[in-house]
């Protein structure tokens, strides 16, 4: 079905469309009805207007002059009327009917019957008939042809198939019109909103200039997004401040403790305090970092920074880098990458800081003995593809929607160094990229994806001119 066809505009002009249906049907059966009855009332005075003048001349000429009479109208090529005295037998005396009807019974009641017209090719038509019952066994027999009321109706039916048609058709391209105008608008507006989604926060929805109410959405629309661009400033006005105010006491309390740590004449429980309270700076340090890229990660920030990027080569540099931490815990660093480069344009710093994430967990949570692989190569659609698996513990099912938010460790006891930021800073990434996050079970352990977007598609916040010049 079309996308048109299941937009509201479609709806309604269908909905209008079926009304006006009903309208056209309701108006031309009362106008069948109306004319039907006209016509009806018409040919009764007709009929009752023949009995009356045959049973005047039956009551002054008797069964004699009557059958003149009945003989003379016949005669006169009156086709529309119906008339045939008969004997006691119900055999024709005079008339224009050959023999007596067997359904029709002389009391005077009207009765609508079927008589078979030699004069139009043996079709059979409509008649109302009155009979009556004469002295010594006759009868005589009156009627009309009603099929001007039949013929009435036939035309009633081919207007009406005809009003139906036109209205159908008159609706659907009608609604078929407005609900493509409106999709159209509609889908621009998508559209728009989906750039802005994807870190694009400079567009705005356009507006067609019709004042509709679809203007006014999109006008209301780009107030808010104003709006949130001005308040997302002040945020990254504020995450400066605070980047400015607390990193560098940090950093100078950090310098102070390790210019502490060097002094000669410290006791033994000075000094591991001391040292207790530099790796605390140095968590508090690493959890300012990461909380910085996350949001230039989500701020699409640094847009100078984007590159082409092998995500081979970056695969084998980050390997190497953690090799010897694999190592040291007893673990099998394995690399796979496919054959030639594996080109994605992005920032080469995000992407690497990313992948290291990957690696530091594999490596902190997958036991000694255990294996870590990382794998840079293309799906078989062509889309590159950068995975981390290790024979880890694994994260549950129900978790790995949860574990992409910030500070959420599945350690109870949250005794493993780190603090949870980790794959919050490869989600925003991953988002910033276009690129796909999945979190899989590996069997055992945990393997984790990164699908990037095949063809020429450039980093969400846009590809510099020197990048775009490439």
């Amino acid at each position: 079905m079309p996308a048109f066809a299941r937009t509201t505009w479609f709806r309604l002009a269908l909905l209008f469309t079926v009304l006006q249906l009903a309208v056209v049907l309701l108006v031309l059966l009362g106008v069948y009805r109306l004319t039907a009855a006209h016509v009806d009332a018409r040919m009764d005075q007709m009929l009752a207007a023949e009995i009356e003048a045959l049973e005047t001349v039956f009551r002054r000429a008797g069964l004699p002059g009557l059958a003149r009479e009945v003989a003379e109208r016949s005669e006169q090529g009156l086709d529309s009327m119906i008339y045939l005295l008969a004997d006691p037998r119900g055999g024709r005396v005079v008339g224009n009917l050959s023999g007596w009807p067997a359904e029709v019974r002389p009391d005077g009641t009207v009765r609508t019957i079927e008589l078979t017209d030699p004069t139009r090719e043996g079709r059979r038509v409509p008649v109302a008939a009155r009979a009556f019952g004469l002295p010594a066994g006759h009868r005589i027999l009156v009627g009309i042809d009603r099929s001007e009321r039949r013929e009435l109706q036939a035309r009633i039916e081919i207007a009406l198939a005809w009003a139906v048609g036109l209205t159908l058709v008159a609706g659907l391209v009608v609604g078929g019109w407005f609900g493509r105008r409106a999709l159209r608008q509609v889908d621009v507006i998508n559209a728009t909103t989906t750039r802005i989604v994807e870190g694009s926060l400079g567009e705005r929805v356009p507006r067609s200039g019709a004042g509709d109410e679809l203007d006014r959405l999109a006008e209301n629309m780009n107030r808010m997004l104003d709006r949130i661009a001005h308040l997302m400033g002040g945020l990254r006005t504020v995450t400066d401040a605070v980047a400015h105010d607390l990193r560098t006491p940090l950093t100078r309390l950090r310098a102070r403790l390790e210019t502490a740590l060097a002094a000669p004449d410290l006791t033994e429980g000075a000094r591991r305090s001391l040292e207790e309270s530099v790796q605390e700076c140095d968590r508090l340090l690493g959890i300012f970092r990461a909380l910085l890229g996350i949001a230039e990660a989500e701020a699409a920030a640094g847009g100078e920074a984007v590159a082409e990027v092998d995500l081979a080569a970056l695969a084998t540099d980050v390997a190497e880098l953690y090799g010897p931490a694999a190592e040291e815990k007893g673990l099998a660093l394995e690399l796979r990458t496919g054959a030639g480069p594996v080109p994605v344009v992005g920032n080469p710093q995000l992407l690497a800081q990313a992948l290291a994430n990957l690696l530091d967990n594999a490596v902190k949570f997958t036991p000694a003995g255990g294996r870590v692989s990382v794998v840079a190569d293309r799906t078989d659609d062509g889309r590159p593809r950068l995975a981390v698996a290790d024979t880890g513990p694994g994260i549950p099912v129900g978790e790995r929607e949860r574990v992409l938010d910030r500070f959420v460790r599945l350690e109870p006891s949250r005794s493993t160094p780190g603090h949870g930021l980790g794959l919050s800073l490869v989600d925003a990434v991953a988002r910033r990229h276009g690129a796909r996050l999945s979190l899989e079970g590996a069997t055992p352990g945990l393997r984790v994806v990164l699908l990037f977007p095949g063809g020429e598609r450039r980093l969400r916040a846009g590809v510099g001119a020197e990048a775009a010049g490439r």
